[in-house]
């Protein structure tokens, strides 16, 4: 009696001259490559490429909670994943039903990198951040301090890529009276700069008012 053999799952089968040729010598794109260090975010659209099962292709917005659905998989959490490390993310979630699996991500679409000036500037709000801009630099392009300023006790507030808020206090004032430009802090992607208005302030009182402006898009 002929016996049969139980179906097997969908898998990657090229033959190993077809394997050597066609596997990239990279799973990241090389169109990501400018972005190899970009870490992703809500929002961000990723696409997937799976050349020897394109029905597992797929175009994927990374949701508010930090999650993608993969085909057959289920969520992955990717918030904070470099694109190296999203790829190796995926070929191990496929290895228990792919047979090596290939694939290439690709970074489609992504939030430029910005800051925020809020406070006592002339033109608070968010701006792109275009190469090295420092404090005092930012302190500029939202239209210069108003009267009732009071930037030495001026605020920068930084997400960490480990969770919560880190929350560092500058003095503005005493940095450009004594020309102190070695202490002007360059700020990082999605910084937000406080001016606050004649008084002093805590670092605890604002931070978790403030995190949440800077999350509006």
């Amino acid at each position: 009696m002929l016996m049969c053999a139980p179906p097997v799952l969908a898998q990657q089968s090229p033959t190993a001259s077809e394997t050597a040729s066609a596997r990239p010598a990279s799973t990241v794109s090389a169109d990501a490559a400018p972005h190899a260090r970009y870490r992703l975010r809500s929002g961000d659209v990723i696409e997937l490429d799976f050349p020897f099962v394109p029905t597992f292709n797929q175009t994927l917005t990374v949701q508010p909670d930090g999650y993608v659905a993969l085909h057959a998989r289920g969520p992955l959490q990717v918030d904070g994943m470099t694109l190296s490390e999203l790829t190796d993310a995926l070929r191990s979630e496929y290895a228990s039903i792919l047979r090596e699996p290939v694939v290439t991500v690709r970074l489609k679409e992504f939030e430029k990198p910005y800051f925020i000036v809020a406070g006592e500037v002339e033109r608070p709000g968010k701006y792109d951040l275009r190469g090295v801009t420092t404090v005092t630099q930012a302190v500029a392009i939202a239209g210069g301090l108003r009267d009732r300023a009071k930037h030495s006790e001026a605020m920068v507030f930084r997400q960490r890529v480990e969770g919560g808020v880190e929350a560092r206090k500058l003095d503005l004032k005493k940095m450009l009276k004594d020309a102190q430009l070695s202490a002007d802090l360059r700020l990082a992607p999605g910084d937000m700069l406080f001016i606050p208005r004649a008084r002093s302030i805590h670092a605890g009182e604002w931070v978790p008012s403030l995190w949440i402006l800077s999350l509006f898009r």
